[in-house]
This record gives structure tokens, C-alpha cells and sequence, in this order.
């Protein structure tokens, strides 16, 4: 959960002022909650994102965060400093400038998107501990396993525009698997961003991963996430659970729909003459 700046020690905001030249602002940042202190603070030698945490959770996601970034070049902003103090544990990270891109069918950012997918599709998990497929989603299939990092999470709050390209942040979720994990879950954010499920999965077929994973896996996958999602939405009222849970279940029911129907014999068949 979320903290205000204020409930920061002293010593911790003290040494975060060494690093950046001064405190002069501090604007808390309006998403995600993986760090109880998220904000861009702003000294003299410029701006730093700054994230911080003390509790056991906050403290695992955020080391979980610098392993995956450290992991990776190129995609997250890059980690300018760390350090513990006071039971926090402190992270400053490059600040991003940018907008969140549109998602929507056509728009110009989905070529930044596809560009910045086809680099991670190539970039294996190195050694160390990462979430698992079933850890991480709640549910597995044996094709989902493989030597792959992927983010997980790549909804438009965790995507920036920048002159450098897309960028990618929030990486506490930064799983091993197979490639076409990625691209799985990214199906239910084009959904949301005004794709038809039709139009997602033939955006998502210039991606080799995708094509070369069989039908039933996906159709396997779409319909445990739409079930998990359906699930969360009965127990939270908040509107993004209940989005995710419309957007996969569309997805579920075009699979569904599209999915050529089980051939059987009949059960006493007739032999021949």
C-alpha cells in the first residue's frame, strides 16, 4: 500500500538529498503499488525515481525489481543508485520522460510496442531465482515453462513513449517462461485499448512464438484466465478487476467460437461388409 513521502525517516530523505543535490519537489506517482514510497523527486542535479520500501512484501518486490532490471538493458530506466537505511531500502531510478502509448488498432505506437517485444522475446532469464508461470498467474500448462524473462504486466501504465524509444518499467513481476507467456497476457490490454479479440491475435501472429504455439494451449490459457479473472471480480469491486475480467472473458469466448469442434467416432460403429 501506498505511503506519503512524510512517513520517511530523516536519515533515509537526508541521504536521498546527497544524491540528488537537494530536495527541491516530491510528486508521488498515480500508479502501481508495488513500493510504499513511489514519487519523482527533483534536486539540482535533475530528476530521480525514487521508490522505497520497509515492509517484508515492499522490500522482496523491489530486490525482485533490481535483479530483472539489472538483467536487462535497453527496456527499464536504468538504476542510478541504492542503499538501506533506517529498515527501508531505497532505490533511485532514471526518471522517464513521456506519455503512456495508444494501444488502440492502428495507432503508430503499436510499432514501438512490436519493436520492444520482438527484443525481450530474445532474452533469456539468467540465473537466479524469478516467478515461475504458475506462481506468478495462478495456474500452469506445461508448454507455459520455458528459459525466457518476460514482464508480465505489460499494461499501458507500465509503457512510456520516450526519445529513446519505448520504455518499460515496473518489473517486480518479471517471470521465467516460455515467449508466448508475454504475448498471451498482453491479448486482454489490446482488448482493452479497442481491439476485437480477432483483431489482437492477428496483430500478435507477427510474432513467431505466437504462431508456433498450438491452438489448444491458447485456447487452454484463455479460458483459465478468464476463469481466475471472473473469480477476482466476484470477491473486489475495484473497476480494474472487473475489466480484466470482461476483457479475458471476451477473449475466452472468441476461442471458443473459433475453436473447430471435436471429432469422434460413434461409439458402435458399424463394420464393414
Amino acid at each position: 500500500m501506498r505511503r506519503d513521502w512524510t512517513t520517511l525517516p530523516e536519515a533515509v530523505t537526508a541521504r536521498i538529498a546527497e544524491r540528488v543535490g537537494g530536495i527541491v519537489d516530491v510528486d508521488p506517482a498515480s500508479n502501481g503499488n508495488h513500493a510504499e514510497i513511489a514519487s519523482t523527486v527533483t534536486g539540482s542535479a535533475g530528476r530521480v525515481f525514487v521508490k522505497a520500501a520497509s515492509g517484508d512484501l515492499g522490500v522482496r518486490s523491489l530486490r525482485f525489481e533490481l535483479a530483472a532490471t539489472s538483467a536487462i538493458t535497453g527496456y527499464p530506466p536504468d538504476v542510478l543508485w541504492h542503499f538501506e537505511c533506517g529498515g527501508w531500502l531505497v532505490v533511485g531510478v532514471e526518471h522517464l520522460d513521456g506519455s503512456h502509448p495508444d494501444l488502440s488498432p492502428g495507432s503508430a505506437d503499436l510499432d514501438l510496442l512490436a519493436s520492444a517485444l520482438k527484443g525481450l522475446q530474445e532474452t533469456p532469464a539468467p540465473d537466479g531465482r524469478w516467478f515461475t508461470p504458475a506462481n506468478r498467474l495462478g495456474f500452469a500448462h506445461p508448454a507455459m515453462e520455458g528459459g525466457m524473462l518476460v514482464h508480465s504486466d505489460l499494461n499501458p501504465a507500465n509503457l512510456i513513449v520516450t526519445t529513446r524509444g519505448l520504455r518499460i518499467v515496473d518489473w517486480a513481476w518479471a517471470t521465467r517462461s516460455a515467449p508466448w507467456v508475454e504475448l498471451a497476457l498482453l491479448v486482454q490490454w489490446l482488448i482493452g485499448s479497442g481491439h476485437t479479440p480477432g483483431q489482437a491475435e492477428e496483430w500478435l501472429a507477427q510474432f513467431p512464438a505466437w504462431t508456433a504455439t498450438d491452438r489448444e494451449v491458447l485456447d487452454d490459457f484463455a479460458d483459465r484466465s478468464a476463469s481466475k479473472w471472473s473469480t477476482k471480480s466476484r470477491e473486489n469491486g475495484q473497476g480494474w478487476v472487473h475489466d480484466l475480467a470482461a476483457w479475458t472473458t471476451e477473449w475466452a469466448t472468441h476461442r471458443s467460437r473459433a475453436s473447430p469442434p471435436h471429432c469422434s467416432l460413434p461409439e458402435n460403429p458399424r463394420p464393414r461388409p
